[in-house]
C-alpha cells in the first residue's frame, strides 16, 4: 500500500470518489453544503443526530462506492494533534478497493497555519510498513487529491515534510532489516551512499580505529567475523564557520550479549540495538534533503556483539580513546563502550556546540518509563529544557532523569579507571549515563537519550505501525529548527 498525493486548484466533484471535509463545532455541516449533493447533505445530517460527536473523525457510507469523511477541527488544536488526525484517518481508510479520496482544502476553517500540511504529514508517517521480504506485495495505492485554492501547504513546507518523512522512514528501514542483511559492513556501505545528498562521509575501519586507540569500541566487535567501524557524516549548511551540532548513535547491529549471553526469548529483537545510530543517520539525511541552515555532524559506531573464540571476556580491561581504562564486568553492557569512544572522538575532533547521543542502552529505562518516554540525562539544563520542549511539541516525549557524583562510586573499578556495569544493583539507567559522562572531557553541553523503550513498538502508535518507530528524528529536527536554525 502506498500513498499518492496530488493538488488541483479546481474543486473537482465525483459521484464515485470518497470525499473528506473538515468541520468545527460538533461536526456542524454549516458551510459544507456546496461540497455535497442535496441527498448526501440530508442523509449525513440525519445520521449525525445519532452519531458519537465526541470522536475526532466520522465516516458515512452514502453508497456502496462512496464514503464521506468528516474530520473535527478542535479549538486551539496542536500541530501534533493534527498529525495524529492524519494517522487516525489513514488507519480508518486503509482497507477496501475504493481508495480514491478528494480532500476539499477550502473546507478547512482554522487559524492554525498549515493545517493540511500537518494532516497529510500524519497520513504519510502512519502509512509506513516494512514489507520488503514479503513475497506477496500489496499493490494498492491510496490516491489523495487535494482540491481547492485555499490552505494548501507551500512548496517549502512540502519539502520540509518530505525530508522528515524520508529521514524517519530511512531510520525505520535500517532498524527493520534483519541482522544477516544489515551487519556493520553493509551498514557502512549504506551510509556511504548518502554522499549523493551532499553529506561528507568518512568511514574509519578497524585498522584506522586501532591506530586511533578506540579499543573500547573494537573490543565489542572483536568476536564477529564482520568489521567494526566509526562513521562520520558532516552537513555544512550554515554560511559561517559556526561550531557544529553533534549527534552520536549506538550502532550494535546485532547483540547476543556476548559471553554474558542474553536469554533466547526475544533475542531476535536485538536487530534493533542499532536504533540510536539509525536515528542519527535518518536525521542527517533529513538535514541534507531540506538544506538545513546549520552545521551538523553525525557520528555512529557500528559493531556486532557476537560469541566466538575471539570474543571479549568478562574481566577484560581495555583502554578507551580517551585514555581511560575500562574493566569489562559484563559483555552485555556493550553499547556504552561503543559510545565512550564515539563521544570522546566527537568532542575532540569537531569541538561541537553540543552533543546529543541516542542509544537503546538499558532495559532499566523500560522498567522505569515504559514506552511513553525516553530517558534524558544531561550535564546542561538549557539543552535539557530545549529537548524536553521539542519532544512535547512533536509527541516524541522525554523525561529527565538524575545524574549525580554519588553514583560514580558504583562505577569505580578496583582494577581500572571505571567498570562497565554497576553490580551493586539499582539505578541501571543512571549509572550507564554516569559512565558515559566520564567520556565528555571538556564540559561540552551533552545529553544522552536512552531510547530502549521507544525505538520499537509491538503494537504501533498514532504515527507508526508495529515495528521500528524512527523515534528521535522528528524530535531532534524540531530541536534544531526551534532553537538553532
Amino acid at each position: 500500500m502506498s500513498i499518492k498525493i496530488s493538488y488541483s486548484n479546481k474543486i473537482i466533484k465525483s459521484s464515485s470518489a470518497n470525499i473528506v471535509l473538515f468541520s468545527k463545532d460538533k461536526f456542524s455541516l454549516t458551510g459544507l453544503k456546496k461540497y455535497l449533493s442535496n441527498n448526501e447533505f440530508s442523509y449525513v445530517n440525519d445520521l449525525l443526530k445519532n452519531s458519537d460527536l465526541k470522536k475526532n473523525l466520522l465516516i458515512f457510507e452514502v453508497s456502496s462506492k462512496k464514503k464521506i469523511v468528516l474530520i473535527l477541527i478542535k479549538k486551539n488544536i496542536k500541530t501534533s494533534e493534527i498529525e495524529n488526525l492524519g494517522g487516525e484517518f489513514y488507519g480508518k481508510v486503509n482497507y477496501g478497493k475504493n481508495t480514491d479520496y478528494f480532500i476539499f482544502s477550502d473546507s478547512i476553517n482554522n487559524e492554525k497555519n498549515n493545517f493540511l500540511g500537518y494532516f497529510l504529514h500524519g497520513i504519510k508517517l502512519k502509512s509506513y510498513e516494512f514489507k520488503k521480504y514479503k513475497t506477496k506485495k500489496d499493490t494498492r495505492v491510496i490516491s489523495i487529491k487535494v482540491s481547492g485554492k485555499k490552505n494548501k501547504p507551500t512548496n517549502l513546507s512540502q519539502l520540509k515534510f518530505k525530508a522528515l518523512e524520508e529521514g524517519t522512514f530511512y531510520a525505520r528501514d535500517l532498524v527493520s532489516e534483519p541482522g544477516n542483511v544489515l551487519h556493520p559492513d553493509e551498514y557502512a556501505k549504506r551510509i556511504k551512499s548518502l554522499k549523493k545528498y551532499g553529506l561528507k562521509i568518512n568511514i574509519y575501519d578497524e585498522r584506522q580505529l586501532k591506530k586511533l586507540g578506540m579499543h573500547a569500541l573494537l573490543g565489542v566487535g572483536q568476536g564477529s567475523i564482520r568489521g567494526s567501524y566509526l562513521v562520520t557524516m558532516e552537513w555544512n549548511g550554515a554560511k559561517n564557520n559556526s561550531k557544529p551540532l553533534a549527534f552520536v548513535g549506538k550502532g550494535v547491529c546485532f547483540d547476543t550479549g556476548g559471553y554474558s549471553l542474553k536469554p533466547a526469548r526475544f533475542m531476535e529483537d536485538m536487530t534493533y540495538d542499532m536504533a540510536g545510530s539509525a536515528t542519527v543517520v535518518g536525521l542527517m539525511k533529513n538535514f541534507a534533503i531540506r538544506k538545513a541552515k546549520i552545521n551538523a555532524v553525525g557520528v555512529v559506531g557500528l559493531v556486532e556483539n557476537m560469541v566466538s573464540g575471539n570474543a571479549q571476556r568478562p574481566g577484560d580491561i581495555v583502554k578507551s580513546y580517551s585514555g581511560k581504562t575500562i574493566e569489562i564486568l559484563n559483555t552485555d553492557a556493550e553499547g556504552r563502550l561503543v559510545l565512550a569512544d564515539a563521544l570522546t572522538f566527537t568532542e575532540k575532533k569537531f569541538k561541537p556546540k553540543f552533543i546529543v547521543d541516542l542509544a537503546t542502552l538499558t532495559g532499566a529505562i523500560i522498567v522505569c518509563l515504559g514506552s511513553e518516554y525516553a530517558g534524558l540525562f544531561s550535564n546542561d539544563d538549557n539543552l535539557s529544557n530545549q529537548i524536553f520542549s521539542a519532544g512535547e511539541k512533536v509527541e516524541e516525549k522525554v523525561w529527565r532523569m538524575p545524574l549525580h557524583k554519588n553514583y560514580d562510586k558504583l562505577m569505580n573499578s578496583k582494577n581500572a579507571d571505571v567498570q562497565n556495569i554497576n553490580y551493586v544493583g539499582g539505578a541501571g539507567s543512571t549509572t550507564a549515563a554516569q559512565f558515559l559522562q566520564r567520556f565528555i572531557l571538556n564540559k561540552t553541553p551533552w545529553a544522552h537519550l536512552d531510547i530502549a523503550g521507544m525505538a520499537f513498538s509491538k503494537y504501533g502508535g498514532a504515527l507508526n505501525s508495529a515495528g521500528a518507530t524512527g523515534f528521535g528524528v522528528r524530535l531532534l529536527n524540531e530541536l534544531v529548527e526551534e532553537y538553532y536554525e
